[in-house]
């Protein structure tokens, strides 16, 4: 039976797709190319003739040596090989410098780590496009996976199949607790991830950074609290009534920064300048990387036991430089 004859948009798409799927592989035979297409040998080997009297005329309007694709004739006609040995026109396109792509590989890279993506293939399918088609070899990039990302994966797994959670974890104090806890969301904040979830030991919703949380295990008790039972408010954190209050002095850019560490809107403004308002805060001992992560901008007022603890703290580390 006769290969059917294909359309003209067929063909129109066929050539398209044919001339960057060549130039990536360098030399293909035509049986290669035939079965990689779906189309017959001899539609491959007329399509390729196509491509050899195909180009752009030069500054003259004419077609002039170097305004065609050519071929490796020779190996074409004696062998069935394409190899590709003039391109025109698609080589001037815009392509990515060899950092750009690094930059986008290093990203892939990240996201390819994140259990989320499953479809590892398709990535990396990508990341070899990338690297191929910089105007520059790209640098060699690895991006290693952080310990968060497996516990990401865990607590997925513990949601997917709707049991408990264990594990250990640190409190703003630094204390060490053993909890047992429903999961019931996981979300990220920037580069912080964020566990939101019935705990057991505090009989209520509480949100753990899986930075503080270690030896987590997925257990085979059933969870408790569904996650349609329970309303999430949109705030990782919510105030409760043993939370202790401090009042802070702040410039008034500092106050969009504080988020949901804010317990009222900025007070009035200052001789100097700053706002006076009051944050919530589980431990006074939270207050430090507060304060870091604001440095010159947070000074804490009151109460006493707050600046102490954060004094301390300032101390002990300006003394380690000395050191």
């Amino acid at each position: 039976m006769a290969d059917p004859v294909p359309h003209a948009a067929d063909k129109l798409a066929f050539l398209l797709s044919l001339v960057p799927w060549l130039i990536d592989r360098a030399e293909v035979s035509v049986t290669e190319t035939a079965v990689h297409f779906g189309v017959p040998a001899q539609q491959t080997r007329d399509a390729v003739l196509l491509i050899s009297v195909s180009g752009i005329p030069g500054e003259t309007a004419q077609y002039q040596h170097g305004d065609l694709f050519d071929i490796a004739w020779d190996r074409f006609e004696d062998h069935d090989e394409i190899v590709l040995t003039n391109l025109v026109a698609i080589d001037e396109t815009p392509r990515f410098s060899g950092r750009e792509a690094a930059a986008l590989i290093a990203g892939l890279q990240y996201l390819s780590a994140l259990p989320e993506n499953s479809d590892r293939g398709a990535i990396d399918s990508l990341m070899a496009k990338l690297a191929r088609g910089a105007s520059k070899r790209p640098s060699e990039v690895a991006v290693q996976e952080s310990a968060a990302n497996s516990t990401v994966a865990t607590i997925r797994s513990a949601v997917a199949f709707g049991v408990q959670l264990e594990f250990e974890y640190v409190n703003a104090a630094g204390e060490r607790e053993s909890r047992l806890v429903d999961p019931l969301r996981i979300e990220s904040v920037d580069t912080d991830w964020y566990l939101r979830g019935w705990c057991h030991l505090r009989e209520a919703v509480r949100t753990f950074r899986l930075d503080r949380i270690s030896h987590i295990a997925v257990t085979s008790e059933p969870i408790i609290h569904q996650a349609g039972d329970i309303t999430l408010p949109d705030e990782l954190f919510t105030g409760s009534s043993a939370d202790l209050l401090v009042t802070l002095d702040l410039t008034p850019a500092a106050a969009a920064l504080l988020g949901d560490y804010l317990d009222a809107g900025a007070g009035a403004l200052g001789d100097d300048g700053r706002h006076r308002t009051t944050v919530r805060v589980s431990h006074f001992h939270a207050l430090k990387r507060l304060v870091a992560s604001l440095p010159g901008v947070v000074t804490v007022v009151a109460p006493p036991e707050a600046r102490r603890v954060v004094a301390e703290w300032a101390a002990a580390g300006a003394a380690r430089y000395g050191s």
